[in-house]
């Protein structure tokens, strides 16, 4: 074997290593980052099957060997990013017209707690003109800075926090039977409101902030996984006029996203338009979509888009949609749950022993 032959065989067991850890169910942190940056990763592996082809004669075997488990590395990476790209039918209709009496829109936005512009957020507000918006790692310091919105939205729900994890919710259509929840740690909250569309329609909305898997924040996914598959378990297919959004820490192709998807019925329009990655905002070459809003069948879509920065970390994500039970039936739905996926999920949230027994 050749020194260059050395490196390339090097690297092509580095990029088979995300896959595996990928395939695997452990939960600890950095077996999960994997589930990250799949389009990174795909990227990579091409560099090295181009960089295999140049160093390698293909007169030893092993040769063949490295190159087949790079391509079929590529191949399980692609699969799993390949519903947010172009190529991929798109799961959520758009609509052109609609009865702006039905619809509603809804800005997303990790504040990021020291970023100072809040004059930023409240210029894209201004701008969207969203009838929800929800900030997240918002404090006391950005709720009095946010205050110069109550006028336009009068309904608030303010949960200021000093560990990363506060929660503000303004909204210019009224809530009713609103609830905060502290689902899985008594530090972490989530909101849980009917908002009444100016038709009169009443919608559920959810919104969530789990912690992520991280060697800082949580050694393990358990936490933020039976969070979302709590709230999955809790909505079920049957049930309609549901939003649920929010920063979930987590990419929308990991298993626990997936499964969110089929245990809830929601839909995702971002399949078939793109990745719209919102994080890291400072770092082009390392972005992944962390932000998301999901919604019931009878939803279409009027307009979805990332934001501009707003000096934090996040992009703030923008979408409107139409309520429109008649396109139902028109719309892709995602697959039920099978029965070890769901034993998989029962497991997630008993092992995170939350505190509540159910959203």
């Amino acid at each position: 074997m050749t020194i260059p032959e050395g490196i390339v065989l090097f690297f092509t067991f580095l990029m088979i290593l995300p896959s595996l850890a990928s395939i695997s169910k452990f939960d600890i942190w950095w077996i999960r980052g994997f589930d990250f940056p799949r389009i990174q990763i795909c990227f990579l592996v091409i560099m090295v099957i181009i960089a295999s082809a140049l160093v390698y004669s293909f007169e030893e075997s092993w040769h063949y060997i490295a190159i087949a488990l790079l391509f079929l590395s590529l191949i399980y990476q692609f699969t799993k990013i390949y519903p947010y790209t172009y190529l991929s039918p798109k799961q959520v209709l758009r609509i052109k017209n609609f009865k702006e009496d039905n619809t509603i829109s809804i800005l997303v936005s990790n504040v990021l707690t020291h970023n100072k512009r809040s004059d930023k957020l409240i210029n894209l507000v201004n701008d969207k003109k969203p009838d929800i918006l929800l900030t997240l790692e918002s404090d006391k310091r950005w709720e009095k800075e946010l205050s110069v919105l109550e006028n336009d939205y009068p309904y608030t729900v303010k949960i200021p926090l000093d560990n990363l994890y506060g929660m503000h919710l303004y909204s210019k259509l009224k809530l009713e039977d609103t609830e905060v929840k502290y689902l899985v740690e008594e530090d972490i909250p989530s909101i849980h409101s009917d908002v009444i569309l100016r038709s009169g329609k009443k919608v559920k909305i959810h919104c969530l902030h789990p912690k992520p898997p991280s060697p800082t924040e949580s050694e393990t996914s358990t936490n933020r996984d039976a969070e979302l598959l709590m709230l999955g378990k809790h909505i079920k297919h049957k049930d309609k006029g549901i939003l649920v959004f929010g920063d979930l820490n987590d990419v929308a192709w990991s298993r626990t996203t997936k499964l969110f998807q089929k245990m809830s019925g929601l839909l995702d329009p971002r399949i078939g338009r793109g990745f719209f990655n919102t994080f890291h905002a400072g770092y082009p070459l390392l972005r992944w979509p962390l932000d998301h809003v999901f919604h019931s069948e009878d939803f279409s879509l009027i307009e979805i888009a990332r934001e501009r920065s707003i000096g934090s970390d996040h992009f703030p994500m923008y979408i409107r949609l139409n309520y429109t039970p008649e396109i139902e039936d028109l719309q892709d739905q995602p697959e039920h749950e099978d029965r070890e996926e769901s034993e998989w999920a029962d497991k997630k949230i008993e092992d995170a022993h939350p505190l509540e027994t159910s959203v």
